[in-house]
């Protein structure tokens, strides 16, 4: 099991503009989005590494921008890591799609499309998975709905 440096070493070396935040519990990198796919690529395949297991991929909205959340595993060593993309394009936000990285992503990346309306370019089945087409995105924190009342 690598530690907490040495990740940071191997994220480092792949994607030097990755930033690190302290005082976290994880280990966190802050990831450009659009290097986010060649950098879980090298993880993925790197035998050091090998984070073969997406446990998790969620969004937060910050109402300035919104930042995509990815949980990665090494089953095999047994170091998790997190990795985050701030996305600025609140109109139109995308980032690649990890689905032919982790067949899983599918449906964590509809997920996320359907509540954030974040798009995953290279997607191969980007539909909502819970609402009407043109509903809104009820997890964006200036959503609305005037007819059923929801209040934050």
């Amino acid at each position: 099991m690598l530690n907490r440096q040495e990740l940071t070493d191997i994220i480092r070396g792949f994607e030097p503009e990755t930033e690190f935040p302290e005082g976290t519990q994880l280990l966190e990198a802050f990831v450009p989005a659009e290097k986010i796919y060649a950098l879980v690529e090298k993880l993925k395949s790197d035998n050091k590494s090998s984070f073969n297991y997406l446990i998790s991929l969620t969004a937060v909205d910050f109402l300035t921008h919104m930042t995509v959340v990815y949980h990665l595993e090494s089953t095999e060593f047994r170091h998790l890591i997190v990795l985050k993309s701030k996305l600025a394009d609140r109109e139109d936000p995308k980032i690649d799609s990890l689905t032919a990285l982790y067949p899983t992503a599918e449906y964590f990346e509809r997920e996320v499309f359907d509540l954030f309306g974040i798009r995953f370019n290279n997607h191969p089945n980007l539909q909502r998975l819970f609402l009407e087409d043109d509903y809104g995105y009820p997890l964006r924190k200036d959503f609305r709905d005037e007819i059923n009342i929801i209040e934050r």
